[in-house]
C-alpha cells in the first residue's frame, strides 16, 4: 500500500479531469441507521412496589401471553407488523436533516468560521468536533486524496461519509477552506455528490481558497447543478484560468435571462478555443435553455472516447442521454451522482440508484422509495413490472410465505444471495415475525436486516437456531454471533471450526477476524484459531499500527478514514482477513460498536 508524504500538493486542475480512479489493489446517515441502532438495550421494565403497609390495594392487571418462541410458518397467518424495531416509518437520513438546517437564511453581515465546518453535529449523527484529536491537517488531507473509492464495505462508506460531513475542529496545519475542499473532493469520488455540495456550501463563498475553488466545480457537476457555479463564478475567475470557469462568464448570464452578455461571451470563448467539440456544444446548448434564448442545439458522442465531470454534469443537467460505453471509461461513482440527478426520470436513473445503493450512497428507504416511483411512472419498462411488483409483495403480501417468496427473487441464489436484493428487503425482513423457516431464508433474512441495521430485530433470530438445520442455520449462528448488540449465541472455538468446515475458508477467516475485533473470543482462542486458518492478527503494516495507534488515542476520525483507507477496492474476495480484524478492533476501541459489527456482518455476507 502507497503510504502518503507528509507534504500534501495541493494544486487541483478544475477542469475535465478525469473521473476513473484507480483502486489501491484490486482487493481491496443506514445513512441510515434506523433510530436506536447502537443505543444500549432498554432497561427492564420497573416493577411495582409492594404498598406500604395500611395502604389501599394496588391492582394488577394479567400478565400479556408471551409470544412463543418460533411461530409457525403459516400461510394463513399475516405478518405482525408490531415487532418491528429501530425504524421509523418516515425514516430521516443525516443528509436530509442537514439539508433542512442549511436552509435558513443567514443575514449578510453573518460569516461562519472556518475553525469548524460541517453540517452534521452529534445530535445528527455526526461525530464530535475532536473526532480527529490532534492530527495533522496535512497528513489527514493527504489520506483523503490518496483514498481511492470505491470502498469495499458498504458500511465503512456510510462510516465515512459521516465523518466527512461532521463538524469537526479544523486541524492547526491547514487552512480551512482547503480541509473542508479534501473532504469534499473525497466525497465526490465515492460517489455522494448532493453531500460533497453541502460540504462547500459550508463555507462562505468569500472564505474559499483556490483548492476549494477547484473542488467546487467538480462537486457542482457531479451534482448536475451548473447554475450553483454561477455564485462563486466572479470570485473563482479572480483565481482561476481554468477553462471551466471561463465558460461561466457565458452559462451564468443566459440562465439569469442576459441573452446579450451570454452569447458575446460564447462567441468569445469559440474564437480562443476555450473548449471545443462537445464541451462547447454542451456549453452552447445550457445557453440555449435559457430566457429569451434562440439558439437550437444537437449533442453527438461521436469521436468522444471519455466520459468527464463537465460532460456528465452539463449533459446530465439537460437530461441529454450519454452512452453507456462513456460509463463503461469511468469508476461506478459517477452512476451514484446520476442516481440523484433531478433532470433525470426514474428509468433513467436506475442504473444509478442500484449501484449507489450497493456503494452506500443509497439507504434502504431510498431505494424502496425509487422502486415504488418506478411502479407508478407510466414510462417504466415492462420487464421491471414483475421486480416492482415483488419488492411490493414483499413489504405488503398477505402472509409470511408470500412475503419470504417475494423476497427469494429479490436475492437470487440462496448460496450467495445478490447484495442489492438483501439491501432492498431489510425493513420488509425486519418486520416479519420469528417463524419455523427454510434455513437458508432464515440466513438471508438476518444477512438483510444488518444491511440497514436493524440488529436487534435480527438478534431475534436466535429462538429459531434450534429447528434450523443446514448451512443455512450455520449462517445465522455466524451472523449473530458478530452482528448482533449483545452476544445471544454461544460462541467458542469449536464452533467456530465448525462453521469454517461448514462455510468455508474465506468466510471462516472473516469470522474470526471479526470476532477477534469485537473482543467476543479469548486472546488465546483468536490467535490461535488466526493461525490456524492462515492469517494473524499481528499489526505487521504501518497502516495496522497506525490504524492501532489512532484508536489507543480515541480519535473516532482518524480511525474511521484509516478504515477507509484499509477496505479500498470493490472485491471482497481480495481483502485480507486481517484487514477486517485491525479495522473492526479499531472501531470497537473508540466506542464505534455498531459499525463495527454491520462491516463484520457484511464481511461475512459478502465473502
Amino acid at each position: 500500500m502507497r503510504w502518503p508524504r507528509g507534504n500534501a500538493k495541493w494544486a487541483l486542475g478544475s477542469f475535465a479531469l478525469a473521473l476513473t480512479l484507480p483502486v489501491v489493489a484490486q482487493q481491496t446517515p443506514e445513512s441510515l441507521l434506523p433510530p436506536g441502532f447502537g443505543d444500549a438495550p432498554e432497561a427492564p421494565a420497573p416493577q411495582p412496589a409492594r404498598p406500604a403497609p395500611g395502604a389501599p390495594p394496588v391492582t394488577v392487571r394479567p400478565p400479556v401471553a408471551p409470544v412463543p418462541m418460533v411461530q409457525p410458518l403459516n400461510p394463513a397467518t399475516p405478518p405482525d407488523l408490531s415487532l418491528i424495531q429501530n425504524a421509523a416509518e418516515a425514516e430521516l437520513t443525516p443528509e436530509e436533516i442537514a439539508a433542512q438546517k442549511a436552509k435558513y437564511d443567514l443575514p449578510e453581515t453573518a460569516r461562519r468560521s472556518l475553525d469548524r465546518i460541517g453540517p452534521l453535529t452529534p445530535q445528527t449523527r455526526g461525530l464530535e468536533p475532536d473526532a480527529f484529536g490532534s492530527e495533522s491537517g496535512k497528513y489527514l488531507a493527504a489520506l483523503m486524496k490518496e483514498t481511492h473509492a470505491p470502498i469495499v464495505s458498504r458500511w465503512a462508506s456510510i462510516l465515512l461519509r459521516r465523518t466527512l460531513l461532521s463538524a469537526v475542529d479544523t486541524p492547526r496545519d491547514i487552512d480551512g477552506a482547503d480541509w473542508a475542499a479534501e473532504r469534499a473532493w473525497l466525497l465526490v469520488r465515492m460517489g455522494e455528490a448532493d453531500n460533497a455540495r453541502l460540504m462547500v456550501q459550508s463555507v462562505d463563498p468569500d472564505r474559499y481558497s483556490p483548492r476549494l475553488y477547484a473542488v467546487a466545480m467538480e462537486t457542482y457537476l457531479a451534482a448536475a447543478d451548473p447554475a450553483g457555479l454561477c455564485p462563486l463564478s466572479a470570485g473563482a475567475l479572480r483565481f482561476s484560468k481554468a477553462p471551466g470557469w471561463d465558460m461561466t462568464r457565458a452559462i451564468c448570464p443566459a440562465l439569469s435571462g442576459d441573452q446579450g452578455t451570454s452569447s458575446g461571451a460564447l462567441n468569445q470563448a469559440q474564437r480562443r478555443g476555450v473548449v471545443r467539440g462537445v464541451d462547447y456544444r454542451l456549453a452552447e446548448k445550457v445557453v440555449g435553455t435559457g430566457f429569451n434564448a434562440r439558439r437550437s442545439v444537437k449533442i453527438e458522442w461521436d469521436g468522444v472516447d471519455r466520459l468527464t465531470a463537465w460532460r456528465f454534469g452539463l449533459a446530465t443537467a439537460l437530461n441529454v442521454e450519454i452512452p453507456d460505453t462513456l460509463y463503461g471509461t469511468v469508476g461506478p461513482h459517477v452512476r451514484a451522482w446520476e442516481a440523484r440527478a433531478p433532470a433525470l426520470s426514474a428509468v433513467k436513473r436506475r442504473p444509478g440508484m442500484d449501484i449507489a445503493a450497493r456503494l452506500g450512497v443509497m439507504s434502504n428507504a431510498a431505494l424502496v422509495g425509487f422502486y415504488g416511483q418506478l411502479g407508478t411512472d407510466g414510462d417504466a419498462p415492462a420487464e421491471l413490472a414483475d421486480r416492482v411488483d415483488s419488492l411490493r409483495t414483499a413489504y405488503s403480501g398477505a402472509t409470511v410465505g408470500d412475503r419470504i417468496g417475494a423476497m427469494r427473487s429479490w436475492w437470487g441464489d440462496n448460496a450467495r444471495p445478490d447484495y442489492l436484493g438483501l439491501i432492498a428487503t431489510a425493513r420488509a425482513a425486519a418486520a416479519l415475525p420469528v417463524a419455523q423457516a427454510d434455513a437458508r431464508d432464515a440466513s438471508n433474512l438476518v444477512a438483510a436486516m444488518l444491511t440497514a441495521g436493524y440488529d436487534r430485530n435480527a438478534a431475534r433470530w436466535a429462538r429459531a437456531l434450534g429447528q434450523l438445520d443446514g448451512d443455512g442455520a450455520s449462517q445465522v449462528w455466524a451472523l449473530l454471533a458478530v452482528g448482533a448488540p449483545s452476544p445471544v449465541v454461544e460462541i467458542n472455538a469449536s464452533r467456530v471450526t465448525g462453521y469454517v468446515g461448514d462455510a468455508g475458508a474465506d468466510r471462516g477467516r472473516m469470522l474470526i477476524a471479526a470476532l477477534a475485533g469485537l473482543s467476543r473470543l479469548s486472546t488465546q482462542e483468536a490467535a490461535t484459531l488466526a493461525q490456524d486458518n492462515g492469517f494473524a492478527l499481528t499489526a505487521n503494516s504501518r497502516w495496522a499500527r497506525a490504524i492501532g495507534a489512532a484508536a489507543a488515542r480515541g480519535e473516532k476520525g482518524t480511525v474511521a478514514l484509516l478504515a477507509a483507507v484499509g477496505m479500498q477496492g470493490n472485491d471482497w474476495s481480495h481483502l485480507p482477513a486481517g484487514h477486517v480484524y485491525h479495522v473492526v478492533a479499531a472501531l470497537h476501541r473508540v466506542g464505534l460498536d455498531p459499525e463495527a459489527r454491520m462491516i463484520a456482518a457484511e464481511a461475512i455476507s459478502r465473502t
